[in-house]
């Protein structure tokens, strides 16, 4: 009889792109501080609409980490996501992957929006020049499969790849995937989202949910669990992550930042919000079957913190009918609000910021939120001390999806 130990998923490297910061240390800084980068649109064509507010990464240069040849074939989302894939490589040792067997690693992202402006600029030259003016690269760049694609052929990774296209809440199911993959046997997987969702084109689209706020103030447009709740601000950027085979990492002298425990998703219908409360308790409970975990162990939670008023009451009612009475003892944290939900990018970067949390010992506040009303212990203001051992993570998506993550605080990182 086998008593070989069952392959756990590890965390062994992270990469960020995101409106508070290019690289993870830059991005935990400003989370940890609680600053808020929200500010007015300036990408261009963008003056007329009704959106104002939204969370822009500025300062990138994707030259700075991607080749011209994938450049050029590629719209900005895959930039995103290829240059967090390059540092999150980078971080885990693997930054030429493993030439020694290709097929040991594999690619997985999440995808809510694809490549808007990629596909705009196209389809304006085929509107107005003619067919003969689009480029040849508008089959694949607009693609939601395009990072996942771009990835695995600039790493040269023959693994086990794939797309998640379940809405923003793919960002969590994205990681479940890649960890259900290494416990299969798969060496490593990248995986995780970015999105570039501030292209007019796909502004118009987004101005379709009911959910999206458009208030002009920054400090007040994204304000969610208070009286002054008005719905969310979208953002652009992402993370990914290397996710690998816990004992593989520590033979090739990886550390381990922590581990994907439990999954668990349902599906609840589009903008469905009340019914909300029991979708998303029952992906908090499955994820907490699936990783033996009490409801008393977890330590901190990341919540999806929607901004709409009937969807907030829903989250914080399913944390105590998942939790409990600790579901309104536990300190939950939002810090996306002071970056913008970058749909399926969103809960990949809360993921990040759990991972680091756990590392650091304290839970980051919640910018911009002051007067809440609902019984949770949310953190505003500051930085709170404490000691994580376990971390939650939610997501819920505008078309009705619902995740939640747990996740263990790697061994290498004990405080």
């Amino acid at each position: 009889m086998s008593t070989q130990r069952p392959r756990r998923a590890a965390v062994t490297g992270m990469g960020v792109v995101a409106p508070n910061g290019l690289r993870v240390d830059a991005y935990w800084k400003s989370v940890r501080e609680g600053l808020g980068v929200l500010d007015r649109i300036t990408r261009e064509g963008c003056d007329h609409l009704p959106l104002r507010v939204a969370g822009e990464v500025r300062g990138f240069d994707a030259s700075d980490l991607i080749e011209e040849r994938f450049l050029v074939q590629t719209d900005r989302f895959s930039h995103f996501a290829m240059a967090a894939a390059a540092l999150a490589l980078d971080d885990a040792g693997l930054g030429n992957g493993d030439p020694a067997d290709p097929y040991a690693i594999g690619v997985v992202t999440a995808a809510g929006s694809g490549g808007g402006e990629f596909g705009q600029r196209e389809l304006q030259k085929l509107w107005g020049q003619g067919s003969k003016y689009v480029g040849p690269y508008q089959s694949i760049a607009w693609f939601y499969a395009a990072s996942t694609g771009q990835i695995s052929i600039r790493g040269g990774f023959k693994g086990p790849c794939g797309v998640v296209a379940s809405d923003e809440a793919g960002g969590l199911d994205s990681l479940a995937h890649a960890a259900g993959a290494v416990r299969r046997g798969t060496g490593a997987v990248v995986v995780g989202s970015a999105e570039a969702p501030l292209a007019p084109y796909s502004m118009v689209c987004q101005l379709g949910y009911p959910e999206l706020s458009t208030v002009d103030d920054p400090d007040r447009a994204y304000r969610p669990f208070t009286e002054a709740a008005c719905g969310f601000v979208p953002a652009e950027g992402g993370a990914m992550l290397v996710v690998e085979d816990e004992t593989r990492a520590r033979d090739r002298g990886a550390a381990v930042r922590a581990t994907i425990a439990g999954h668990g998703a349902t599906f609840t219908g589009a903008s469905r919000w009340e019914r909300s409360r029991e979708g998303l308790a029952e992906a908090i409970r499955h994820a907490l079957d699936e990783a033996g975990c009490a409801p008393e162990e977890i330590d901190v939670v990341f919540a999806d913190a929607l901004g709409v008023p009937e969807a907030d009451r829903a989250e914080a009612l399913a944390l105590a009918d998942a939790l409990g009475a600790h579901g309104t003892r536990v300190p939950v944290t939002a810090p996306k609000t002071g970056t913008g939900r970058a749909y399926c990018g969103a809960p990949v970067l809360d993921t990040v910021a759990a991972v680091l949390a756990m590392e650091h010992g304290v839970v980051p506040p919640t910018p911009n939120v002051f007067d809440i009303c609902h019984d949770l212990d949310l953190v505003r203001t500051q930085a709170r001390p404490a000691e994580l051992r376990t971390a939650l993570v939610l997501s819920r998506g505008l078309m009705g999806s619902n995740a939640a993550l747990v996740l263990r605080r790697g061994a290498d990182h004990a405080r």
